[in-house]
């Protein structure tokens, strides 16, 4: 299983893909991501999304994780002390920053929690990359997402995609995850077009709003396999 904190961890070998399965919210939906192959499981702590688990749900599921996927805990501009609360009630392997934290914050969550972080940055065009530069200073890795339209209440999870063509080429500082609309019959695309190594989907695998489906997560992560004998 890939583990970012390892030197080197972040250049898998050509051609594999890592999958995470983000808005766990159940033990079935937990067991089709790991039999399917996913490397990562999220849990979401936004109370507006509807992938939000409580505390006991996060724990059970969490332990149902542990060992067979990483687990990361979605979070969104939280204070320290609801941070606290999250890391020692599921002891996640990564805290993923979903909101609006600035570098500055990006670096003292890691400072003040010791684990590695994930930072989202919203992306709808060419320029909305540059940000990646400073906060691949202060992140371990970095997660492109679409960004959220207006009316919005949360800042993912609303199955939007970006161009994801505008990553063909680049090259960041930290691995970085691919995220935003991303299905089961787009990610073979999204993954030739953009060159991403790590792709994270959470809506594009639900039959309904939080509900995740273990034939989509399991097809989805299937989709990703013919950039394994390409």
């Amino acid at each position: 299983m890939l583990d970012f904190s390892r030197p080197g961890a972040h250049k898998p070998e050509p051609m594999t893909i890592a999958v995470k399965i983000c808005g766990l919210t159940s033990v079935q939906a937990v067991d089709g991501a790991a039999d399917a192959g996913a490397a990562f499981g999220g849990l979401v702590f936004h109370r507006r999304s509807p992938r939000f688990v409580g505390a006991d749900m996060a724990r059970a599921l969490a332990e149902r994780m542990r060992g067979r996927l990483k687990i990361v805990a979605l979070t969104a501009d939280m204070d320290d002390a609801e941070l606290a609360g999250i890391v020692n009630d599921i002891r996640p392997d990564y805290l993923q920053l979903h909101g609006a934290e600035d570098v500055a914050r990006t670096a003292q969550i890691r400072a003040r929690f010791g684990l590695p972080v994930i930072k989202a940055l919203a992306v709808a065009e060419s320029a909305d990359l540059d940000a990646a530069a400073e906060f691949g200073k202060v992140a371990d890795v970095l997660l492109f997402d679409a960004r959220a339209p207006e009316s919005a209440d949360r800042r993912g999870g609303h199955g939007a995609a970006f161009d994801w063509k505008i990553l063909s080429g680049r090259s960041f500082a930290k691995p970085w995850f691919l995220a935003g609309g991303l299905t089961p019959d787009n990610v073979t695309r999204a993954i030739q077009l953009s060159g991403a190594r790590f792709v994270d989907v959470s809506s594009g695998v639900e039959s309904a709003p939080g509900v995740k489906d273990p034939a989509r997560i399991a097809a989805f992560i299937a989709a990703t396999h013919p950039q394994v004998a390409a």
